[in-house]
């Protein structure tokens, strides 16, 4: 779904899922692979930052079903993949990046 506010027709975003379509929801995370890299927009979104623990589990699950539709590999091996690189990145992280508040 284009931004109307995007004119760089380089940006490849998708679209709104349909039950947010549908009834309404508040996005709280955007990522783009840019130059390689992470790019983010996010907001706190949750009183609590456990909460969010809860999000990127949701999210690795989400992830892993997807290869297991595209790729050839069980849902289970992609969740281990993520979960052993998720580890590995946890204990030493190759970017620990720079988040700054812009609004």
């Amino acid at each position: 779904m284009a931004d109307d506010d995007n004119d760089n027709d380089d940006v490849n975003e998708l679209p709104i899922p349909p039950d947010a379509q549908e009834v309404g929801g508040h996005e709280v995370l955007r990522a783009f692979v840019v130059n390689g890299g992470l790019s983010v927009s996010l907001q706190r979104a949750f009183d609590e930052p456990h909460t969010w623990g809860v999000l990127l589990v949701d999210l690795a699950r989400h992830v892993a079903r997807i290869y297991a539709e595209e790729a050839e590999m069980t849902e289970e091996h992609a969740l281990e993949e993520i979960r052993r690189m998720f580890d590995a990145e946890w204990d030493r992280s190759t970017d620990p990046g720079i988040t700054d508040k812009i609004n």
